[in-house]
C-alpha cells in the first residue's frame, strides 16, 4: 500500500505543477499553454487522458484519507 500512495502523492504534486503551470501561462504568457502534461505526451491524448484521470483520483483519494483521518 505504501508504493499506492507514494505514486498517488506524486500524482498530485504533477497535477499542481500542471495548473500553476497552466494559469502562469495565462497570466504572463499572454494566454500561453504551458500545459506540461499536454508537452510531455500531447502526442498520445489517450495517454494524457489517462494521466488526467489518475491525477483527479489520487486526489480524491488523498482527499478521503485526509478527510476519513488516515495516516500520512
Amino acid at each position: 500500500m505504501k508504493t499506492v500512495e507514494t505514486v498517488g502523492w506524486w500524482l498530485v504534486i504533477v497535477g499542481a505543477l500542471n495548473w500553476g503551470l497552466v494559469g502562469l501561462g495565462w497570466l504572463v504568457g499572454g494566454g500561453a499553454s504551458w500545459n506540461l502534461v499536454n508537452m510531455l505526451v500531447g502526442a498520445w491524448p489517450t495517454v494524457e487522458g489517462l494521466v488526467y484521470v489518475l491525477v483527479g483520483l489520487s486526489g480524491a483519494w488523498m482527499l478521503w484519507k485526509k478527510l476519513a483521518g488516515g495516516k500520512k
